[in-house]
């Protein structure tokens, strides 16, 4: 498998879980990964390290990277040692993330900009800088560049979910920052896509049940499903799907669709409170405006077969 060859990749919180699947997999697929991640090992070992030495004992090539991305500086060092490879970064895999799960009513500004911090403004640093890099290759030679974005959006950050506020705002926000990314970085050549996954993780396991994958059956888990989507948009097999959201749960990818209107109301000439009174039911029932839980909406949505 050659499809990332010659390329380099950076993976933030490639420590464990998700990423350090994602590393894994783009590295087999022939990139040098740059592996970031503050965390450590229970046995006190930068987790970073112990990804990269994984990589490495498989064939692949990696180096570890310890800043902290929820700052501008630390993204800027993650960036700058990517380039320094090659002297070109090619795909951003933007994936660090915490919980600190309360309902509205007992969060507390710390557990918000944590998560805020991780999530957010994890995502927002590396993509600031790479995409100054983009530019600056582009301007240079006047050639698209392309490179490629993944971040890591959920379905909470679609539908919400009961108990993380914090959470499900940040992941939003996500969703937002991709899809302005896309318009952007276009003109540069520069594709944007997030993901939000469905994997057995260290923020997953013992918060959601029914987790083990039954005897023969398919491991409906695994974050090497995440991974293989991951790497299928680092690639040139992607050229062309930009701005979108997939949800990868196992063996099965959907694409998102984006908000759209689902009823309107109008006024004769121009809207007053008459009129929206008048037609209050077009804006909602009781039948239909029940809180959407996530993962059963997840459930119903539609697969797609194809990328």
């Amino acid at each position: 498998m050659d499809e990332l060859k010659g390329k380099v990749a950076v993976v933030t919180g490639a420590g464990q879980g998700i990423g350090r699947a994602e590393a894994r997999a783009l590295a087999r697929a022939g990139a040098h990964v740059v592996v970031n991640d503050v965390g450590r090992t229970p046995q006190g070992r930068p987790a970073a390290d112990e990804a990269v030495e994984e990589i490495r004992a498989a064939g692949g090539g990696a180096e570890a990277n310890g800043d902290d991305i929820s700052t501008w500086d630390g993204a800027e060092r993650l960036i700058a040692q990517a380039v320094g490879v090659r002297g070109k970064l090619d795909f951003l895999v933007c994936n660090a993330g915490i919980i600190r799960d309360r309902t509205i009513v007992n969060l507390s500004e710390a557990e918000w900009d944590a998560v805020m911090a991780v999530h957010l403004k994890g995502h927002a640093g590396p993509l600031h800088f790479a995409a100054a890099h983009w530019k600056a290759l582009h301007q240079a030679s006047g050639e698209p560049v392309d490179a490629a974005v993944v971040t890591t959006s959920s379905e909470a950050g679609l539908y919400g979910n009961f108990g993380q506020v914090n959470y499900s705002a940040a992941k939003a926000g996500i969703v937002a920052l991709t899809q302005v990314a896309a318009r952007e970085l276009a003109r540069y050549g520069v594709r944007a896509n997030s993901i939000c996954p469905r994997a057995r993780t260290g923020m997953t396991e013992g918060v959601v049940e029914g987790m083990a994958p039954a005897e023969g059956a398919a491991d409906e888990w695994d974050p090497e499903s995440v991974a293989a989507l991951t790497a299928f948009l680092g690639s040139a097999h992607s050229r062309g799907i930009t701005g979108q959201v997939f949800v990868v749960h196992g063996p099965t990818v959907s694409r998102m669709r984006e908000w759209t209107p689902a009823d309107e109301i109008t006024g004769s000439t121009a809207l007053r409170l008459d009129d929206i009174i008048a037609q209050r039911d077009r804006l909602g029932s009781a039948r239909d405006t029940t809180v959407v839980d996530f993962a059963e909406a997840s459930a119903r949505s539609g697969r797609v077969a194809a990328i």
